[in-house]
């Protein structure tokens, strides 16, 4: 009888260390499980805030915020106060601003005109060529315009002489025509002093 009693409570206690195991394993998981829960959770609300930032920063969300809403506010308050008003002011200051402008134009420059010349160009092959020249002369000051035409007949020889050395070569390709130019403009410049010519406007080129 007495075995028999210690057999059966080994077998109590051998079933009650199986059920204490298997408890500490049943929390070993319940406590990973609660571990992954977390992580997952707290992945998700970073990935969240990723693409949150994501489309705030590349204005995606703006109309979600209420940005686009604003905007539209404001123009139409613009609108509603007078905008076209403005505008309107804008488009009449404009107007004057041009018609000032060519006031302005006529008051800081003035223009003379040069006679045409008929030149007859230094030929390297024998055969007569002509150069046929009208320009006009831009000046800085209106006032000097009765002062260079007094001393044009002197602006005309100094251009001639000049000419009468050319060939036609000289004067092919913009880049012949931008050094006669600015010869024509120094010489004037010598011819006129102290009045100061701004620029020689070229009108007619021809060569014959």
């Amino acid at each position: 009888m007495a075995d028999e009693d210690l057999e059966e409570d080994k077998g109590v206690e051998g079933e009650g260390g199986d059920e204490g195991a298997e408890g500490a394993d049943a929390s070993e998981e319940e406590g990973d499980g609660k571990k992954k829960l977390i992580i997952a959770i707290v992945g998700v609300i970073v990935l969240l805030l990723g693409v949150g930032a994501g489309l705030y920063f590349t204005g995606m969300l703006d109309g979600v915020l209420g940005k686009e809403t604003a905007e539209h506010v404001e123009e139409g308050h613009g609108d509603e106060h007078g905008a076209p008003d403005d505008h309107g002011a804008k488009d009449d200051h404009g107007g004057g601003g041009d018609g000032h402008g060519g006031g302005h134009g006529d008051a800081t420059s003035a223009f003379v005109v040069v006679p045409t010349m008929n030149i007859s160009l230094n030929s390297d092959d024998g055969v007569p060529r002509y150069l046929r020249l009208s320009v006009q002369l831009e000046l800085k000051n209106p006032d000097d315009a009765p002062a260079v035409e007094a001393v044009m007949p002197r602006v005309i020889d100094r251009f001639q002489t000049y000419l009468r050395e050319l060939r036609v070569k000289d004067l092919r390709g913009s880049g012949g025509i931008y050094r006669l130019q600015m010869e024509l403009l120094w010489r004037v410049n010598q011819a006129a002093a102290p009045v100061e010519v701004k620029d020689v406007l070229f009108q007619e080129i021809l060569v014959q």
